[in-house]
């Protein structure tokens, strides 16, 4: 038995569930069952997928044991792996939280709550991602409010509805974090 099969049986996915998890297509991952030495990004993606050091997967190499809270990030050539701790993600999260009234706050303070943490990992970014889409969207839908010259009262409105936008944001990416160690509300790429 291959160590791919072996370790996706151990985990409960048939080839589908992993294909679909690993964006790496059924036929690929029937190859590597059947002997063929996965490489590269196929071998970066499987082991990341599955949550296991990648030399778990080569033939030649005993099986090493899972990890299991890691995410391989990118600084500048070379690759380096940081533990995430979600009760620090949940920090970094809820820091947006204090400054949603003066929004380039929102920014600065998960961002250096990021760094003085030590979590610069996919989540911290799309926390901060996302807190820097909604600084710029804030404004500008502001803007068109004032623009449509509905009254006072109707901008009063507008402000706090924005700034309730943030919170909910905020407080729907906490309680996910708590459930299901993921983001509810995020975006589909990173902007740092």
């Amino acid at each position: 038995m291959s160590k791919l099969k072996a370790i996706r049986e151990q985990k409960n996915l048939t080839q589908e569930e992993l294909s679909e998890q690993s964006k790496i297509s059924v036929r690929t991952i029937q190859r590597i069952e059947s002997g063929t030495e996965p490489k590269g990004h196929t071998l970066r993606i499987l082991a990341q997928t599955l949550g296991i050091e990648e030399s778990a997967l080569l033939q030649d190499k005993a099986p090493s044991k899972v990890i299991t809270e890691t995410v391989e990030i990118e600084t500048g050539a070379e690759e380096q792996e940081a533990s995430i701790n979600y009760s620090y993600i949940k920090i970094i999260n809820l820091s947006s939280l204090i400054f949603t009234l003066l929004p380039p706050l929102n920014i600065f303070a998960p961002l250096i709550l990021m760094f003085t943490l030590k979590q610069k990992n996919a989540l911290a970014r799309q926390i901060i991602s996302v807190q820097m889409i909604w600084t710029v969207i804030a404004p500008i839908i502001f803007m068109l409010g004032i623009f449509l010259k509905f009254g006072k009262q109707f901008t009063l409105v507008l402000m706090i509805l924005i700034v309730l936008s943030n919170v909910f944001i905020i407080l729907r990416n906490a309680a996910e974090i708590d459930r299901r160690k993921k983001l509810y509300i995020k975006l589909k790429f990173n902007m740092i």
